[in-house]
């Protein structure tokens, strides 16, 4: 189990300065990483539930969210119409990319879970309906996410013109789910709205305070307002442990042990229950689409505080 609070480090900046030495390296090597970020870049964050920041490296540097969106859209969804979601997409592990469209059309149109790109587009199609317009349905999450950081976030202009560029796939699951009568709202728009939200500029410390809710079973820690009922935090926790992180969520459930999602502009998002929000930042990523730097950093602090739910 996590240590109690009183048996962390006095000092966690200096434990996640020496984490970020170790781990920063990776960020150095000449792998994938999302067009306009230099893959040199490395930030490390943690945000316990009473408001101390601990930071390393550029952690106040910004990047477009990507797919942690995708914790935040289930969460908007599940505050809007509860486990009804579940009815439209799936809980289970993909096995397979995150855009991969071979798995949709065997399972009919029904995704295996909210993380991959064809269930974040169906979550949002359930937004659509439940908000009433694609505008309000990415209101609703880009809401939720500047609430939890405590500051009005933006989508990146560049970030966004390229996301509309190459939305054509997540075009197609759309129409593919649409096919088998699992998407209700014009494709297009919905996933206009989706690619807005990916391209939300965050930092890497903006993104640990934000986790602290499902830290704190489902309070925002920073207002003491309830975002999620207890249960559906649990469920949301749940999620992201075993499909967070694309088909390497085994992976990292064995080297880190608490509850991730990741994206491809290189972030890790984190939360260890009743202790904190961490967040991982290095752009250079492994072939499964996980920040190689920021997977080695969490499993370091994992290990070095024995965060490990497992």
């Amino acid at each position: 189990m996590p240590p109690h609070p009183d048996d962390l480090p006095d000092d966690l900046t200096h434990t996640l300065e020496g984490v970020a030495a170790e781990a920063r390296p990776l960020a150095e090597d000449d792998q994938v990483h999302e067009p306009g970020i230099g893959p040199e870049h490395f930030g490390l964050a943690l945000c316990e539930l009473d408001g101390t920041e601990h930071v390393a490296g550029d952690a106040d540097v910004g990047f477009p969210v990507q797919s942690v969106v995708k914790v935040f859209s289930l969460t908007a969804a599940l505050r809007l119409v509860g486990e009804e979601v579940f009815a439209r997409v799936g809980r289970e592990p993909s096995g397979d990319p995150f855009d991969s469209l071979v798995q949709l059309e065997r399972e009919h149109g029904i995704p295996r879970n909210p993380f991959i790109n064809a269930g974040a587009v169906v979550v949002c199609d359930v937004l659509v309906g439940a908000t009433g317009s694609a505008d309000a349905a990415r209101d609703a999450v880009a809401d939720l996410l500047s609430d939890l950081v405590g500051e009005r976030l933006a989508p990146d202009p560049s970030v966004l013109a390229e996301e509309r560029e190459g939305a054509d796939l997540n075009t197609a699951m759309a129409w593919l789910m649409s096919s088998y009568g699992n998407f209700h709202h014009p494709p297009a728009e919905v996933v206009d709205a989706y690619a807005q939200l990916c391209a939300l500029q965050v930092t890497a410390r903006q993104l640990a305070r934000a986790s602290r809710f499902l830290a704190s079973d489902g309070v925002d820690p920073r207002t003491g307002r309830r975002v999620l009922a207890e249960p559906l935090a649990r469920r949301v926790n749940a999620v992201m442990l075993t499909c967070g992180t694309y088909d390497a969520a085994g992976q990292f459930a064995y080297d880190v042990g608490f509850p991730c999602k990741s994206g491809v502009a290189g972030a890790v998002m984190g939360d260890v229950p009743n202790r904190f929000g961490v967040c991982a930042w290095s752009p250079p990523l492994d072939a499964a689409g996980n920040s190689r730097a920021g997977r080695a950093a969490l499993h370091l602090l994992s290990e070095r505080l024995g965060l490990s739910l497992l």
